[in-house]
């Protein structure tokens, strides 16, 4: 089979395919070009499973301590926002999750906080995603969202229709924080990715969907307070019937990883990696053209040093 047949093959294909190791290479080769030369900007690893992946990435940076200092608060913002078991891919992968916070403690990190304003019931969607279970036992306090006291107004001030914000106090509080999503497809925004993530750290959401969804995106991730990583969870797409999803048939099981302090580059690149998967031209998802307006990152991967890595 050839290329193109293969990855046609992918699109109508449901959740119990598996990419292919070289295949699945030179689709996340494809996605993300740019040299490899002197400090990484970005790393794309594919092949492993989540903790692995994770882990082979951060040592790309130069390791969690780069980011993380002793005694630090951290927040760690997976989307959580659906009561969908892991094998769906509605939510960010708890094994993820969990190596991520473990990294935390290890270099050094006071305090770890998990959180999500959910869409669904907080309470099914923190224990039916594995996240709450995987975060307790990698050490951290697992935080509710759901209630308008733990949110605390945040002016905007180059925001273009979103000038003032409700932001958890998770990340508020913090010394830094990390943003934990999954690539999927979404019908509001066609994907959801770092940037929508930051739906979640507000009290509001209604605000974006009456106000030109993909400029508020845009402008919640202009906030002063800027995730220390973006770590986008691309072990399972859900390629169709995002964000929630409708059934296993809607999932496609990729094993990929995409790691930058850049949030529109990673969300660039996680975005092309979708591509070969189902079409989704970068020009219908609007909110990175708008970060990139706004200067919160770039879209010229070619610009970039990355990092791409095959596991297996």
């Amino acid at each position: 089979m050839d290329r193109r047949d293969f990855l046609k093959t992918l699109a109508v294909a449901g959740a119990a395919v598996t990419v292919q190791h070289t295949e699945a290479m030179d689709m996340l080769s494809q996605s993300v070009a740019g040299s490899q030369k002197g400090k990484v900007d970005l790393v794309a690893v594919m092949g492993g499973e989540p903790e692995e992946m994770f882990r082979k990435a951060i040592a790309e940076f130069g390791g969690m301590k780069q980011f993380i200092k002793p005694g630090m608060k951290v927040a760690v913002k997976p989307n959580i926002g659906w009561d969908k078991v892991p094998e769906l891919a509605g939510n960010t992968n708890p094994k993820l999750v969990g190596e991520i916070i473990k990294q935390c403690f290890a270099a050094g990190a006071k305090e770890v906080t998990v959180f999500d304003h959910t869409c669904d019931d907080w309470i099914k969607c923190y224990k039916n995603s594995g996240i709450e279970e995987a975060a307790k036992a990698a050490g951290a306090k697992v935080m509710p969202a759901h209630q308008e006291s733990y949110y605390r107004e945040i002016e905007l001030p180059q925001g273009k229709k979103m000038k003032k914000a409700k932001v958890h106090e998770a990340i508020l509080d913090s010394d830094v924080w990390i943003n934990v999503p999954i690539l999927k497809n979404h019908g509001g925004a066609n994907l959801t990715i770092s940037m929508k993530n930051h739906m979640g750290i507000v009290w509001d959401r209604g605000f974006f969907h009456q106000n030109d969804l993909q400029q508020c995106i845009a402008d919640i991730c202009t906030l002063e307070k800027k995730a220390v990583l973006n770590v986008v969870d691309a072990y399972r797409i859900l390629k169709t019937n995002g964000p929630r999803g409708r059934s296993a048939s809607d999932v496609v099981l990729t094993k990929g990883l995409f790691v930058s302090q850049d949030i529109v580059a990673v969300d660039t690149a996680a975005a092309k990696f979708f591509n070969q998967v189902r079409e989704m031209p970068l020009d219908t998802v609007k909110h990175l053209a708008n970060g990139q307006a706004l200067k919160i990152g770039t879209m010229d991967l070619d610009k970039l040093n990355i990092k791409r890595i095959k596991m297996g």
